[in-house]
């Protein structure tokens, strides 16, 4: 099994739909400071059940969400969407994709 690829909305600092997609040969996500590295790890573990809001690096259910800036209005939901390989059938399905929201 492996992660083919994350699809981010509104949550946090991903205010338009971002797909990444993760190659074979993929390893790590790197970039600057400030550019959500961390935020991408955020929405992982939110989509794949972390409740504890704090482990999310948050201070409530509302901060998850996009807030807004000078330029854009806050969304009113946040959207993940994991992608699984799942080629091997280590997860109990016919199906050789697998996403989970």
């Amino acid at each position: 099994m492996r992660l083919k690829s994350l699809e981010i909305k509104g949550f946090k600092s991903f205010a338009d739909k971002t797909v990444l997609h993760f190659d074979e040969g993929i390893t790590g996500v790197i970039g600057p400071n400030g550019c959500g590295k961390s935020n991408i790890i955020d929405s992982i573990r939110w989509v794949i059940g972390e409740h504890k809001i704090s482990n999310l690096r948050s201070e409530n259910l509302e901060s998850l969400v996009f807030n807004g800036s000078k330029t854009r209005s806050a969304s009113g939901l946040a959207e993940v969407s994991l992608t699984f390989e799942n080629t091997k059938n280590l997860l109990p399905t016919e199906f050789s994709t697998v996403t989970i929201s």
